[in-house]
């Protein structure tokens, strides 16, 4: 199971907001390109990058600290946030990320999806999915669809996509503990790979999450625990069982 350290990205800083309150932020580097050679270094094989600013303004706005980050390491890393048109997905892909996340325009617009997948494939483009008690949080999180995460997950995976970032919203940036039960749910119905997101904080979590490889379960986005040094990266990895 991979282990992604996150990169949340604000004002060009690392961040880290509590439920996606920009509001809520804690400021843990104003270097994103030292920070991903901080993990790569700790033994990280792939980074989870997120542009807040893009996800609450429509659009890429950390493209200069994506490049920073694409800069500094030799591993791979995922970008999501404000990914809602063609143009923006090819820019962050040119930046350097690996591959990208469809959050919000997946669910208002599909076809977008689609298009996305014919022309970059199910490598590059995947999907975001971001739950309030099983519903679709969209718009940075400051939304809720009338979807549920299921039905939107099988709808995707009808159009191709087979990886997802799924994030239960209530768990995210607590140091809670991931929703175990929601994220097998998920992975059992959906079909999808899943990259567990919210709350992963321990070893106890990883050992959880681990269980579920073979229902889907591929990998767990960790931020605050290992900012906060509540666990570290090595730790982590090594209960994952390994890079």
């Amino acid at each position: 199971m991979i282990i992604y350290p996150a990169i949340d990205l604000k004002d060009g800083q690392c961040v880290r907001l509590v439920q996606g309150r920009a509001e809520d932020k804690t400021v843990y580097s104003d270097n994103p390109g030292a920070m991903a050679g901080v993990w790569q270094q700790q033994g990280a094989s792939w980074l989870h990058v997120v542009d807040l600013d893009g996800a609450f303004a429509g659009h890429p706005v950390n493209t200069p600290a994506i490049r920073a980050i694409a800069s500094a390491i030799d591993i791979p890393f995922q970008v999501g946030g404000g990914l809602r048109r063609r143009e923006d997905v090819e820019e962050v892909l040119r930046a350097g990320a690996r591959r990208v996340i469809i959050g919000t325009k997946a669910v208002s617009s599909p076809d977008f999806v689609k298009a996305l997948l014919e022309e970059f494939g199910p490598a590059k483009i995947i999907l975001g999915l971001d739950a309030r008690d099983g519903m679709v949080a969209v718009e940075g999180w400051v939304s809720t669809s009338n979807l549920t995460a299921l039905e939107f997950a099988h709808t995707m995976k009808d159009l191709g996509v087979t990886t997802a970032v799924y994030t239960d919203i209530s768990r995210d940036g607590l140091l809670q503990g991931p929703n175990i039960k929601a994220i097998e749910d998920m992975a059992r119905q959906s079909g999808l790979q899943i990259i567990a997101s919210g709350g992963v904080s321990s070893r106890e979590n990883i050992q959880a999450l681990k269980k579920l490889e073979a229902c889907g379960v591929a990998g767990a986005i960790m931020g605050k625990a290992l900012y906060d040094g509540k666990i570290t990266l090595p730790e982590a990895l090594e209960t994952a069982g390994g890079v």
